[in-house]
């Protein structure tokens, strides 16, 4: 069970990724990477904010540089000293969060259609138990509070 969330609300979680021969092009832990480096400033930094080790992270953005032919991230300063992302990295970013957003809000708002119980997403639920926390209480039903907004956007 994840310590984040209430035990009694219902998450919608959701996988999605793009893949080209069997190998990820970019999925949602790649774009964190992305976001991590432009964060952090390097690639190794990045990598320890995710836990994760330096060769992982490098190869997974060389592994999505030569999928993709693009180059993603370019080092500053000369060597070890740090990473930012190339224009094409910062564009892949970008849109593959947009894509993302957009493909969860469409799946939260179709279940929220179909079943008959409160669902919400885990980063609206995540982020309301955390705030909940800090404030010293968790309301009962945070889906229902998620939900709510959601059903109402629906056609």
């Amino acid at each position: 069970m994840n310590d984040d969330l209430p035990g009694d609300t219902t998450v919608m979680r959701l996988h999605l990724w793009l893949e080209r021969g069997g190998d990820t092009l970019m999925g949602l832990g790649r774009l964190q990477l992305l976001e991590q480096v432009e964060a952090c400033g390097s690639l190794k930094k990045a990598a320890e904010s995710l836990g994760m080790s330096y060769r992982a992270a490098w190869g997974k953005v060389k592994k999505s540089e030569e999928a993709l032919g693009l180059q993603l991230l370019r080092n500053t300063g000369g060597g070890k000293s740090g990473s930012t992302l190339t224009e094409d990295g910062q564009a892949l970013a970008r849109t593959f969060r947009a894509w993302f957003t957009e493909v969860e809000a469409f799946a939260l708002a179709r279940g929220q259609r179909i079943f008959s119980f409160p669902i919400g997403s885990f980063s609206e639920t995540r982020s309301t138990a955390k705030a909940s926390r800090a404030s010293g209480s968790l309301p009962a039903h945070p889906a229902r509070v998620a939900g709510e907004s959601a059903r109402q956007a629906v056609p």
